[in-house]
């Protein structure tokens, strides 16, 4: 059994994979380490570069492209680790970025998961879209970053250097407690790709452990490898996966009421996209609203009972800050003045 797994999910990413993993093999060195690819069934020859260039590195070879949450699902079941770490194919880690990740959960016992800084690899002073300084959710389900609203990006000023409680940490680069990720259920497969992090974090949140962000560590991610961010197929999973997520996490108590504002502000983006003639991105949700009505029954089977008290769950709109209130900023925000999500929230 090894301390620390470095898991890599790759589909058809062989340039990725040439240009990126050296970086992660070469600091990844902290003792009882191990670098995994998890082949999601590539088309490309990506299994031949990973056994030319990189004959030291373990390979998991799946059957089909079982996606994000799927792929690692699938993976992380046939490794024995303390330790999980999900990292992107085109990251780029730095010196000594597992250190303070490892470091602060060994010395943590009530912190299941924590990311690195993410910060942009084409734009290095900026932090990136995926993950920034630490993810955050409003009570519509929408989310947002400590450095990243919506497609507002920060400068990185040294605002966010201190070690920080967040609600959720990106799958872009997630330290995980092996045990707490299979407490927790591991990744929901049903979400395929984008926001399963966020749905195994609340879950996470909810058995009671913290999830935290530290700056020791930095991470350049490119970002959009698989889809761009304008794509309609990505929009179609952001919807329906927001859905997805904010119905199993969220007492039938409490689900109607919030999903009824949700309803409005999903079809505020709806008008906006028929505004614009994007026609494409108009079917896009409402085919995941089809999706979410399709599934909702079995979901259900795994619904939150109960209310989880978490000062870390926003408790207003962040598209109505951020579209009509003109707050671009995470330090625009009333849970920022309210003291929540603060950075001084820190294990001193």
């Amino acid at each position: 059994m090894t301390e620390i797994a470095v898991v890599l999910l790759n589909w058809n990413g062989r340039d990725f994979l040439k240009k990126y993993l050296p970086s992660v093999i070469e600091h990844s060195t902290t003792a009882n380490t191990e670098v995994i690819v998890v082949d999601n069934n590539s088309s490309d020859d990506s299994i031949e570069v990973l056994r030319d260039d990189f004959p030291k590195v373990k390979v998991i070879q799946l059957d089909k492209n079982y996606g994000f949450a799927g792929g690692y699902a699938k993976g992380l079941k046939e490794i024995r680790s303390k330790y999980f770490v999900l990292l992107n194919t085109d990251v780029e880690v730095t010196q000594n970025w597992l250190g303070p990740l490892y470091n602060f959960l060994e010395d943590n016992l009530d912190v299941g998961a924590c990311q690195p800084k993410l910060k942009a690899y084409y734009n290095k002073a900026y932090f990136e879209y995926s993950g920034a300084a630490g993810g955050f959710l409003d009570k519509y389900g929408y989310p947002f970053c400590r450095g990243r609203i919506f497609n507002t990006l920060e400068e990185d000023k040294g605002q966010y250097e201190s070690q920080s409680e967040i609600f959720w940490a990106s799958g872009a680069c997630l330290f995980i407690r092996s045990d707490v990720y299979f407490e927790a259920g591991g990744l929901d497969d049903r979400f395929f790709a984008h926001m399963e992090e966020i749905d195994l974090c609340w879950r996470i949140n909810n058995l009671g452990y913290k999830i935290f962000y530290l700056p020791q560590s930095t991470v350049y991610h490119v970002g959009g490898g698989t889809l761009p961010k304008e794509n309609p197929y990505k929009t179609y999973l952001n919807f329906r996966n927001s859905l997805y997520n904010l119905y199993k996490n969220t007492p039938k108590s409490q689900f109607k009421k919030i999903f009824i504002g949700k309803i409005l502000l999903d079809m505020l983006a709806l008008i906006k996209y028929c505004l614009t003639f994007s026609f494409q991105f108009c079917f896009s949700i409402l085919r995941g609203y089809k999706d979410f009505v399709k599934i909702r029954k079995e979901l259900s089977k795994e619904r939150q009972q109960e209310m989880v008290s978490n000062t870390l769950l926003y408790q207003k709109s962040i598209a109505v800050d951020y579209f009509f209130r003109s707050k671009k900023k995470f330090t625009d925000l009333d849970f920022w003045q309210d003291g929540l999500g603060n950075p001084d929230r820190s294990i001193p």
